[in-house]
């Protein structure tokens, strides 16, 4: 019961309030519906072959081997095809990956698909932040301020004074240096550290996207940029490090299908996922930001398992 009365917890509580219905409130203003998903998936969206590195949790139900998703965004993108202008939703989502001071085994996944390019999911994606920043700052600014002693990060964002700036990969790794700390190559590509992407926020500014990565690093399923090795896809870093993870998807199955026979995808586990390509093709982005990730930012916090008002660690019997 320490809980009820701790400062830090009761705050955590009216941001996931605020959260909760601000997202819901934007979206909605976008044309954009919620959905509801079950957090059990047969079509995992990561691992996803090659440079991949997160560990998907598998799960007996009645007999039947399943997954806890780690991602709904496969089915986001079926979505797109009932609402023209895309879905979002809420959810928790779960990863193999024991717990850090910058990553959860289960998070909170703000994740929406929309009708569109990468262009338009990161003008979203940005939208979307300043929105939350502003309605924090109108609800919980006193709140705040006595937690952590300053709102300018928050007033920055809200006001418009701050820049996303933007780089490709490319241009990352030269401003690294393709220093070893900064840059992890691999035999399918290069990834940033978590110090690469520490490092770049900085030297360029308190948030960076970073764009078309190596396509041999990210999932199958983001497009390829017409220039053959990237792909269209882009992530948001401030804070911690990455917090937002955008992408554009491939149109139409006979992309799919060669992008998992590149990544080593067996196609059979998602050959409903390329019958929705063939049937239906479609442009679709979108992005996903983790909650706790936003929230670690806003209190300024430099371990996000403080973030979760109960803590869940794989392999750890924990109650409630």
């Amino acid at each position: 019961m320490k809980l009820a009365n701790n400062s830090w917890f009761n705050l955590l509580v009216d941001l996931q309030d605020i959260l909760t219905r601000e997202t819901a409130m934007f979206w909605r203003g976008q044309g954009i519906g919620t959905v509801h998903l079950p957090v059990t998936t047969g079509s995992i969206s990561s691992p996803v072959g090659l440079g991949s590195d997160s560990i998907p949790v598998s799960i007996q139900l009645n007999g039947q081997e399943t997954y806890l998703a780690d991602s709904m965004q496969f089915q986001l993108e079926l979505c797109c095809r009932m609402k023209p202008r895309g879905a979002y939703y809420l959810m928790p989502s779960f990863r193999g990956e024991d717990w850090d001071a910058t990553h959860l085994c289960q998070f909170m996944h703000s994740e929406v698909e929309i009708s569109g390019d990468l262009d338009e999911a990161m003008s979203l994606a940005e939208g979307y932040i300043r929105v939350l920043c502003e309605a924090i700052l109108r609800e919980q600014a006193e709140s705040i301020t006595r937690a952590i002693g300053s709102l300018s990060h928050l007033e920055s964002v809200a006001n418009g004074d701050l820049t996303f700036n933007s780089v490709t990969f490319d241009e990352a790794a030269k401003l690294l240096q393709d220093k070893p700390e900064f840059i992890d190559k691999t035999d399918y590509g290069r990834n940033l550290t978590r110090a690469g992407e520490r490092e770049l926020i900085r030297t360029i500014g308190p948030f960076v996207w970073v764009t078309k990565w190596d396509h041999g690093i990210v999932p199958f399923y983001q497009a390829m940029d017409k220039n053959g090795y990237s792909a269209l896809n882009s992530d948001l870093l401030f804070g911690c490090g990455e917090v937002v993870g955008c992408g554009e998807r491939h149109v139409d199955d006979l992309a799919v299908l060669t992008a998992m026979k590149v990544h080593g995808v067996n196609p059979e586990s998602y050959k409903w996922y390329t019958n929705m390509k063939r049937v239906y093709p479609l442009r679709t982005a979108g992005f996903g930001m983790g909650v706790e990730r936003f929230l670690m930012w806003v209190l300024q916090h430099d371990d996000i398992r403080d973030l979760q008002i109960l803590p869940r660690r794989n392999g750890f019997e924990l109650s409630p």
